[in-house]
């Protein structure tokens, strides 16, 4: 199987037994770990405390925590407030009111004072499920990715969810992490590379081809706990002959351009793979980069400017088309466009 052994995944990644957690655990892991490390992580929360598993944090580190209530934007200016005074402010609520509903205070109080407050966003993505489309963030990736100064951060599972936040916790930046609700496969492992800023390819085509020294077929670039789906993609494409790369994009700004070049040199064309919004979301930023770099055919697949609606996690993302087929298929697609 042509995964990129450098990257060191999850050993049981296509197994029946493979793991499934929630990116939340690695998030509240990350947190606790930070605040061992430092005793100027605090965390504030938006009356979600065990929702968004901030109860562990809290039950060790209870005189740096801080239960706002249902205040989003004071939730925002608190932490900009102790952010001037020395300390490194995590603050957690669901992504549509943190930073749907106080994008304002984080433009204002924490953007353009450059304060190192990291913003949680949780139960993004329209696989929230039941909870409906006032819950389901879509557009989340756009609002915060116009901001100067701001770094956005969407990992693939719950590992790079943990190393994302103990990551954040020393990079002195405004900082955006994105997290899923549900429990998703684990992908990575502890071994495996992370830094802020950097792409990695998880998946690329067998050396040891016929076609090796050959322009590749497609190339991949996936964000959030739909990396799996994208891999799952790659690897029936293989098998039906084609050569094909797949890219983890966990951090979309700042966009690894090196990267994002490198692979449309060699794939001559590029999926993009999110649960957002097209319009202004990852594959934006990659079609920006490559607009301006080195033009390739693209398709894009994600929400097709729409609402989502209530039903399973596994319902949303078919209906919506952001699954194994979409992506599958708009890889046929794109193939054709090749220059």
């Amino acid at each position: 199987m042509p995964i990129n052994p450098d990257q060191k995944l999850n050993h049981k990644l296509f197994d029946k037994t493979a793991e499934q957690v929630t990116m939340r655990q690695g998030f509240s892991d990350g947190l606790v770990m930070a605040g061992t490390a430092d005793k100027n992580v605090v965390a504030l929360c938006a009356d979600l405390t065990e929702s968004v598993f901030m109860k562990a944090f809290k039950d060790k580190f209870n005189d740096r925590f801080i239960e706002v209530g249902v205040a989003e934007q004071n939730l925002v200016t608190v932490a900009s407030g102790m952010a001037a005074m020395k300390k490194i402010p995590f603050i957690g609520s669901y992504a549509v009111f943190s930073p749907g509903r106080n994008w304002e205070q984080i433009r204002t109080t924490v953007c353009i004072n450059n304060a190192p407050v990291k913003v949680i966003g949780f139960h993004t993505g329209v696989s929230v499920g039941p909870d409906g489309a006032s819950h389901q963030a879509l557009e989340d990736i756009a609002l915060m990715r116009t901001l100067p100064n701001m770094i956005v951060i969407s990992p693939c599972d719950s590992i790079e969810a943990r190393k994302a936040v103990v990551a954040a916790a020393k990079n002195g930046k405004p900082t955006y992490i994105r997290l899923s609700r549900e429990k998703s496969p684990v992908i990575t492992s502890d071994y495996t590379p992370f830094e802020i800023g950097k792409a990695q390819i998880v998946f690329q085509p067998e050396t040891s081809s016929a076609k090796s020294d050959a322009k590749m077929d497609v190339g991949i670039i996936a964000t959030g706990h739909l990396l799996y789906e994208a891999i799952s993609v790659a690897k029936k494409l293989e098998s039906e002959g084609k050569r094909v790369a797949v890219m983890n994009l966990s951090t979309i700004k700042p966009l690894d351009y090196e990267a994002v070049i490198q692979l449309a040199n060699e794939a001559q064309a590029i999926v993009t793979v999110e649960e957002h919004q097209i319009a202004g979301g990852m594959g934006s930023a990659v079609a920006e980069c490559l607009a301006k770099n080195h033009p390739v055919p693209i398709e894009f697949v994600g929400m097709k400017d729409q609402f989502g609606q209530s039903g399973t996690s596994a319902e949303l993302i078919e209906h919506y088309e952001m699954g194994e087929k979409a992506i599958y298929n708009a890889s046929l697609k794109v193939m054709l466009r090749k220059k």
